[in-house]
């Protein structure tokens, strides 16, 4: 039931950025655009988020799974991610946490509603900036929850019957 790509969470607590995998999340609005999450308390990124009440979803391409899947196993606390895995951190108009170059897109959020994290881990992030990178690889990948993934495939054109939306064109 997972509901979007694999992406990466990008905080930053004194001085000291750090990258988590996740991929329990989905857009609960457009107007303004809000993204739904849940973060394990377990995770160094969880104190980040809850403390700065910011971060950075960085959507990769499938060409970066072996990375995105190895950052999700190791700890936050023993290894510096961006250094480690071959990351290049931006910085970014909004949060202090990095952008990450490398992936295909990364949202500048900040924590619109935390009433759900003390119960579920669940926080409500609201997009204050985007970033699309000029990457040739645009397929992302999806977790099926058994340490297997599946690639996006084939892209369908279908913009003409986007009538009711013709902002999102």
């Amino acid at each position: 039931m997972e509901p979007g790509p694999v992406v990466l969470v990008s905080t930053a607590i004194k001085g000291r950025a750090n990258l988590m995998t996740m991929s329990w999340h989905l857009m609960m609005e457009f107007t303004p655009p809000l993204i739904g999450c849940v973060v394990s308390s377990d995770n160094l990124s969880f104190e980040a988020l809850k403390k700065t009440k910011e971060c950075v979803i960085a959507i990769p391409g499938a060409d970066l799974i072996e990375k995105v899947v190895s950052i999700g196993n190791c700890d936050g606390d023993e290894v510096d991610k961006f250094a480690g895995f071959g990351l290049t951190p931006l910085k970014g108009d909004v949060v202090k946490a990095p952008l990450v170059k490398e992936c295909l897109a990364n949202l500048e959020c900040k924590v619109a509603d935390s009433t759900l994290v003390s119960k579920y881990n669940f926080f409500v992030l609201e997009v204050k900036a985007a970033w699309l990178g000029g990457r040739k690889e645009k397929r992302t990948f999806h977790a099926n929850g058994n340490g297997t993934f599946k690639i996006d495939g084939a892209t369908r054109n279908l913009k003409k019957l986007m009538t009711k939306w013709p902002q999102f064109v």
